[in-house]
């Protein structure tokens, strides 16, 4: 368990985190255009955020393009081949740690 803001969280340890170096962050992620809050996620290993994998959100979020409360597209929902891993595509500069 992991104590992040006032959230405590249960960090998920599988094959995925040891694939990316064993190692694991909690990151709160905002939209850049208007900067509302969208959600914690659990980002495994070093690099870039390119993909939201569903079971690393610490929210229920549909299957469908995700969308800020401003009307900004952030990413559409894939199945991400390497994996077979459902996520979300995210599109460049569009979310904010």
């Amino acid at each position: 368990m992991v104590v992040f803001g006032k959230e405590l969280y249960k960090i998920k340890s599988d094959r995925y985190k040891k694939a990316r170096g064993g190692w694991s962050r909690i990151i709160k992620l905002h939209c850049v255009e208007c900067g509302e809050y969208l959600f914690d996620y659990q980002k495994d290993g070093a690099g870039i955020l390119k993909r939201l994998y569903f079971d690393r959100i610490f929210k229920e979020l549909p299957k469908k393009p995700l969308k800020c409360k401003c009307g900004q597209l952030l990413g559409i929902p894939i199945i991400y081949k390497k994996e077979e891993r459902p996520a979300i595509r995210l599109f460049s500069g569009v979310v904010k740690k």
